[in-house]
């Protein structure tokens, strides 16, 4: 056994979907000089892909910061250099070769997995911390000596160890969206004076992630290759493996990373894989740098929320389809502060020619004290690109307010099965939330709502389009698809419902709900 051994320039292991649909691994090399010929990033879960595009956009960023496509120095200090490079990068259908080629070469001893001193996202000799079998490493398993899967796609021997290749991927993985069970180590204590913060989850945990994706993966680095971030220009950058010292202080609090490339290398855990012969058995873990979240507005891949006076990274919701947080994505209004990802395409969308553009969300649950991973859910969004340039602002405003006639809906539809259940016999006293008839029903609605949404949403082309007409459309299917709902919600109760039943002097049946509710609708509607 080597102690320098398996670099990830060389070495595949980033899973890719080629052009004919078939799953294979590739070395980061041709992940980025190739990545024009591959359709996407399939790594075993969608955690995975997000950690390897930004470790690509890392490379992206530093390389094409410096130089431009032809692999001459010309580093960015202008806003027009910004625009100028990204452009002839996108002009140019894929990653430039000869520039990235010198890069590695420069910097090919930082790429090792396993070296003595510099091992890739590592800490070179650690002896101290919370040790972890290979179950805990894979994110299919995700289990602990405290936590066992029972229902698990691995068993056997296959839970005790990794192949290199899935290590890597694994181990990127878990730095980003590690739980906070980790421990802190005595020798960490004592350095600190006996008292150190709390682990926290790892950065990516704490985000709703946004990110656009492109028909191939060039175009998806490109479409997140922000060159404008926070209105600063990124033009120094500084990932993880240039620099000179390894951090290796445990919970170290530090200001906010000053460029892209600092953020997509930053190590929220500091880790040593644990190797026996040529498979991974498990690892040792402290936790590593962090810093507050609060208005952290060089993190572009995130939507935001505001807590009092400040933001905070705002995550999705599995149980709420993605269109219904279209303004929190999209709309730059009301003080609401969209995803960096977002603003750059918008500013450089005259440039992009693109006929769609699929964004897609991402966020992982995690336990009500954060310690293990209960959830990993994400969607995705396809619409017009002109749909977020300057032609289609008028578009995104009438969306957004057909998004909020979607919710008045559906705030109707809780109300006519609210009084249906008292129609029944139901408590007055009780708390329409905890009702589940009125909970399905709101849950019903937007089910059905979410495809016709979506379709007539990646229909509209505001270049084009009749854009009263396209919106009348829209109206028409949405209030089509309540009224069906709520006949059938009244067409299932019994006859004790249409009988009705008297509470404080009031009668309430089901007939009179339905009255209620169909005038509730027209008033939402008026003009259709």
């Amino acid at each position: 056994m080597n102690e320098t051994e398996f670099n990830l320039l060389d070495e595949p292991w980033i899973r890719v979907m080629d052009d004919n649909c078939q799953i294979k691994e590739v070395s980061l090399t041709d992940a980025l000089l190739n990545a024009h010929k591959y359709k996407a990033l399939k790594g075993e879960m969608p955690t995975q892909d997000i950690v390897i595009l930004r470790l690509m956009l890392a490379i992206v960023h530093t390389v094409f910061s410096r130089v431009d496509a032809d692999g001459n120095e010309a580093e960015l200090e202008e806003e027009d250099d910004a625009v100028d490079r990204w452009e002839s990068l996108w002009n140019n259908r894929k990653i430039p070769e000869k520039p990235v080629r010198e890069y590695f070469e420069k910097w090919h001893e930082r790429f090792w997995l396993f070296h003595p001193e510099r091992p890739f996202g590592q800490m070179a000799g650690l002896t101290y911390g919370t040790e972890y079998g290979a179950s805990k490493l894979n994110g299919e398993i995700s289990e602990s000596g405290n936590k066992t899967r029972i229902f698990s796609a691995y068993s056997g021997e296959q839970k005790s160890h990794l192949t290199y290749a899935q290590a890597a991927r694994w181990l990127l993985t878990l730095i980003s969206f590690d739980d906070s069970a980790i421990k802190p180590s005595k020798e960490g204590k004592e350095k600190a004076g006996g008292k150190l913060p709390p682990s926290g989850v790892g950065w990516l945990g704490k985000l709703g992630l946004v990110y656009l994706n492109g028909s191939n993966i060039f175009q998806t680095i490109m479409l997140n290759f922000v060159l404008i971030n926070n209105d600063n220009i990124e033009c120094d950058e500084q990932p993880m493996w240039e620099t000179d010292d390894p951090v290796k202080e445990e919970r170290r609090e530090i200001p906010y990373p000053t460029n892209l490339a600092q953020l997509y290398t930053l190590q929220p855990r500091h880790i040593l894989l644990n190797r026996c012969g040529d498979k991974i058995m498990g690892y040792i873990a402290i936790r590593g740098d962090s810093f507050t979240d609060k208005n952290a507005f060089i993190e572009p891949m995130t939507t935001w929320k505001i807590n009092k006076t400040d933001y905070l990274p705002k995550k999705h919701s599995a149980s709420e389809q993605m269109w219904r947080e279209f303004s929190n994505i999209y709309n730059n209004s009301n003080g609401n502060h969209v995803p960096g990802v977002i603003k750059w395409f918008k500013f450089i969308s005259t440039n992009v020619k693109l006929p769609m553009m699929r964004t897609t969300v991402l966020s992982v649950d995690y336990d009500k004290n954060n310690c293990s991973i209960q959830n990993v859910f994400g969607d995705s969004l396809e619409m017009n690109a002109q749909i977020l340039s300057e032609v289609g602002r008028g578009y995104r405003e009438e969306i957004k307010f057909e998004i909020s006639r979607c919710e008045e809906l559906a705030k109707k539809i809780g109300n006519l099965a609210w009084n249906i259940y008292l129609a029944s016999g139901g408590n007055k006293n009780s708390k329409p939330k905890d009702i589940g008839s009125i909970l399905d029903a709101k849950s019903q609605l937007y089910y059905r709502l979410d495809i016709p949404f979506r379709s007539w949403l990646s229909s509209l082309d505001p270049e084009n389009d009749d854009k009263q007409e396209k919106f009348e459309q829209w109206q028409d299917i949405a209030k089509r698809i309540t009224l069906d709902l709520g006949s059938e919600l009244v067409a299932a109760v019994d006859d004790t419902a249409m009988v009705g039943h008297m509470i404080d002097e009031t009668i309430y049946s089901a007939p009179k709900a339905y009255n209620i509710f169909l005038r509730d609708v027209s008033k939402i509607y008026q003009k259709i």
